[in-house]
């Protein structure tokens, strides 16, 4: 063990993955252990810049090749590993779609680059569920990796401009305050690029390598000081970890609560060497005794690998089981240390003592091997996914993409969440008798499919007006998205509803997200209030319709699944099971509750119609995702577009 080695630190490391795993396996109690990723990325910017700094002063410069080849000695083996595992393991529970598509995550992941892939997907309204990508967790991996590209450069600056630790800092400063004012910024306008883009993250590593600097001599004779800090640190932590949530914009000015903690409980360390060794007096009273702790030292030491696997077992297990029980999800965090276990004593360790990955010039011609190993493999694992997917499941494959009518016309025509101008969609012939209006969210998008064919029929033609999880109800809401309010949809709505009066339409057509299925989830008390508020909302519409002689028609909302059919459905075909294993119980998906609610709502208003099609989804007691050899949904609740083209004779019987 190294001399500076520091059990605080280690200590450190068990809370942030800790965090990390008990928020992925549903731990409720702790909603912001997510932000156990932000302790590592202090805790890297400290050890980081120490290393670097001390071989600045000592040598006068810095052996990059040195540097990379012990970045890749500790991270690469287990990495390269884990991934492989998780390839070949998904053989056998994943669809090949799923294979292909995640083989492609591991390719970026292998690179470290998952970050930037991820980004893109995000900006994607109806991409596949993000949460069931086995190798999502990479991104903080491949964000480290690339603070360690650029950050040695940025300190052979600082000792370029001017040798010592006060440039350093300047420098340091500088690029921590930018980054975290352009992360400020975006949280709110793209939290996307504010959570995955590493510059955007930079100021997290710029805040420990920061506090490296700080003079040890101010805590080295205080005690009481550090022992202050120290448990304030923790304190920080504690709160970051039980009062965030993911509803929060974040990271931005929340993520400094972790940042904060985590920098106060390392510089608490500085002072002493030996506290945790032989704690006395104030000294007892400092967080490294705490930290040292034997079993925290344990989890400390298969952080890393345990992070690598704690993902995918859960994930996997998941797919497996869709409902896991406490005793389950326990089971599953046994058999992620068990894995960790294995991987630290048989790869992770003696991975940092490879004779061919040892420092020198060539040092990084095996890293780049591995590396390549693992884009090579995950290439062909895509390729081989590919060949086994057969016309069931491209069927499957090809109904879950096939977008609604009124984005095949114009993908606008659904406008993104920034938009508040409306932009209408017309479909139909131009001298119709009659005009017909279509208004609301994506859930009034994918029923475009079958009114514009039942409206042709009828020689009228349909206008639409759509905005992505926006309703017509004049509802004020959170967008989990942006993670904040949703006050381009209340611009936006009102606009749409003045244009639609003037339009004078013969009817308008609503159908939205049900405030059922958003607030099912939540506590009965504010369950009963935003339902409340919702209808309100709705209620307010209308009128503006029925009082500006308009008339109207609610669609009540389709059911909501407990998987994503596209996904559920192909991965029961690959296992040989029926599509029915995907079902989901009425009493669940389909919120009859919520709908009498609506109903009751939609007759109390003049000239309105409330149009149920439920039962064309649903049973008795279940909900399909599969229905008369169809893809019934895309996902947990849009239409598959094939399946709401046979919905275009109902439709056209209710409406016309």
């Amino acid at each position: 063990m190294a001399a500076s080695f520091r059990p605080d630190i280690q200590g450190l490391r068990a809370l942030a993955v800790g965090g990390v795993v008990a928020y992925h396996f549903g731990l409720t109690a702790l909603p912001g252990g997510f932000a156990g990723v932000d302790i590592f990325f202090v805790i890297s910017g400290w050890l980081i810049t120490t290393h670097l700094m001390r071989e600045i002063t000592e040598t006068g410069g810095l052996d990059l090749w040195r540097f990379y080849a012990r970045r890749a000695r500790r991270l690469l083996p287990a990495a390269l590993f884990v991934i492989l595992a998780t390839l070949c393991t998904g053989y056998f529970i994943l669809a090949p779609q799923e294979q292909a598509l995640y083989s492609r995550g591991a390719m970026y992941a292998s690179a470290y680059a998952i970050n930037l892939w991820l980004l893109r997907w995000s900006f994607d309204y109806f991409a596949s569920d993000a949460l069931s990508n086995p190798f999502i967790h990479f991104w903080s991996l491949s964000v480290e990796e690339q603070f360690y590209l650029v950050w040695p450069t940025l300190l052979v600056f600082a000792a370029w401009l001017h040798p010592g630790r006060r440039m350093a800092m300047v420098v340091i400063g500088v690029a921590g305050l930018a980054s975290f004012a352009a992360c400020l910024w975006l949280t709110s306008l793209s939290p996307a690029w504010a959570f995955y883009f590493s510059p955007l993250r930079a100021w997290e590593f710029a805040a420990g390598g920061l506090a490296t600097l700080a003079p040890a001599a101010l805590w080295r004779h205080r005690p009481w000081l550090r022992a202050a800090q120290g448990w304030l640190g923790l304190a920080l932590i504690a709160i970051a970890y039980l009062c965030l949530s993911e509803d929060l914009p974040f990271p931005g000015w929340y993520a400094a609560l972790p940042v904060a903690g985590t920098v106060l409980v390392l510089l608490a360390g500085t002072g002493d060497d030996n506290v945790a060794a032989s704690p006395s007096g104030w000294q007892a009273l400092v967080p490294a005794s705490v930290l040292s702790l034997p079993p925290l030292q344990w989890v400390g030491a298969l952080s890393y690998s345990l992070y690598l696997w704690h993902w995918p077992v859960i994930v996997y297990a998941g797919m497996l089981a869709p409902d896991l029980t406490v005793l389950q999800r326990l089971g599953c965090g046994a058999l992620a240390l068990l894995l960790a276990f294995l991987t630290y004593h048989l790869i992770e360790n003696p991975g940092r003592r490879f004779g061919w990955l040892t420092a020198g010039k060539w040092a990084l011609a095996p890293a780049l091997a591995l590396t390549g190993l693992g884009v090579a493999v995950a290439y062909a694992n895509a390729h081989l996914a590919t060949r086994n997917i057969d016309p069931a499941q491209r069927g499957i494959e090809q109904a879950a993409e096939q977008p609604s009518t009124a984005r095949t016309a114009d993908a606008n025509c659904l406008l993104d969440f920034h938009t508040v101008t409306p932009k209408p969609c017309t479909f139909g012939p131009a001298d119709a008798a009659h005009t017909i209006v279509l208004f609301g969210d994506s859930h009034a998008d994918h029923w475009s499919t079958p009114l514009v064919e039942a409206a042709s029929r009828n020689h009228t033609k349909v206008v639409t007006y759509l905005k992505s999880s926006c309703r017509a109800s004049r509802l004020s809401t959170f967008n989990t998205v942006l993670k904040r309010d949703y006050t381009e949809c209340d611009a936006w709505r009102e606009q749409a509803i003045a244009e639609i009066i003037r339009r004078k339409p013969r009817l308008v057509v609503i159908s939205e997200f049900s405030i059922g299925n958003l607030t099912r989830d939540m506590p009965a008390a504010g369950r009963t209030q935003e339902t409340a508020r919702w209808r309100a909302g709705l209620r307010s519409t209308l009128q503006a319709f029925s009082q500006a002689g308009v008339e109207t028609a609610v669609i009540r909302d389709t059911p909501i699944g407990d998987n994503f059919a596209d996904s559920c459905v192909a991965r029961a075909l690959w296992w040989r099971e029926a599509p029915s294993r995907c079902d989901t119980p009425r009493a669940q998906a389909a919120n009859d509750r919520a709908a009498a609610q609506e109903r009751a709502v939609v007759k109390s208003v003049p000239d309105t119609l409330y149009v149920d099609l439920t039962d064309r989804f649903c049973g008795p007691t279940q909900c399909h995702v599969f229905i008369g050899g169809k893809l019934a949904f895309r996902d947990r609740h849009h239409l598959a577009t094939g399946f709401a083209e046979t919905l275009e004779g109902p439709l056209e019987k209710a409406l016309f």
